[in-house]
């Protein structure tokens, strides 16, 4: 190999087409909370009938601070906006294949990545909340069972990660069969025609609805599922003072 070549070949980066896509759904994401950010800023405070999207906005995040609450308890209501964040950017990532190029959750890095931040925080949030408390659990009930302890801490990471990967890439894995024959039968059927036309001719009918349960409607039941394992995975570690008290009453 000539060094010319092999230097060329240190700088040669190959990103999958899933790490793109991931970074289009976060450019979407950006540019609508920018939108956002301006419309609400420019908006009159005092105007009797705001407009549909600032109502529509504020319906959203409301909602979302509700169940944040109801869910986690009140003094996890500024966690709200990252559960926001994560939802649309778990929906989005899932239904973009629909758009022609790859779902970012059919490559295991992103929905791991997802699930490290959701591991991340509930470590965090039990050190905050137990200071050197929280390494008694892994020697409880005693210190034997410090190696299953160390085991069973990485459950959240790879339940969270993989329910993500798994579904979304059966759902393409399904989609990609699904194409392939409905392709050959329409060929089968129309084979008079042009090669290139005769395979396009039957799936359009009949893939829409896949998609529509495939993409949408399994994306919105993983992107649920998801985001509210984190809430309560991450809340349990510092529960409301409310709960503690039920706890405690509990076990009286």
């Amino acid at each position: 190999m000539k060094l010319e070549d092999a230097i060329k070949n240190m700088f040669k980066f190959d990103i999958p087409g899933e790490i793109i896509s991931s970074f289009l759904v976060m450019f979407i994401i950006a540019i609508i909370c920018f939108v956002i950010y301006f419309k609400f800023k420019n908006a009159d405070p005092y105007e009797e009938k705001p407009s549909k999207f600032i109502v529509t906005i504020s319906f959203i995040v409301q909602t979302v601070k509700s169940f944040t609450t109801d869910l986690m308890g009140k003094k996890w209501e500024k966690f709200s906006g990252y559960a926001l964040c994560l939802f649309a950017y778990v929906f989005l990532a899932f239904i973009f294949s629909l758009t022609g190029l790859p779902s970012p959750m059919t490559y295991l890095g992103v929905p791991l990545s997802l699930g490290l931040c959701t591991f991340v925080l509930i470590h965090v949030t039990a050190m905050k909340a137990n200071k050197l408390g929280y390494f008694k659990r892994y020697i409880d009930p005693v210190p034997i069972f410090l190696p299953i302890n160390l085991l069973s801490m990485w459950s959240p990471l790879l339940s969270l990660s993989l329910r993500l990967f798994g579904n979304a890439l059966s759902g393409f894995v399904l989609m990609t069969i699904v194409y392939y024959a409905l392709g050959n039968v329409s060929t089968m059927i129309f084979g008079f025609l042009n090669s290139g036309i005769s395979q396009v001719i039957i799936p359009p009918f009949i893939t829409p609805i896949l998609h529509a349960y495939f993409d949408l409607f399994s994306g919105m039941i993983q992107t649920l599922v998801f985001t509210m394992l984190t809430m309560i995975f991450v809340s349990q570690e510092d529960p409301d003072e409310s709960e503690e008290e039920l706890l405690t009453l509990n076990k009286n």
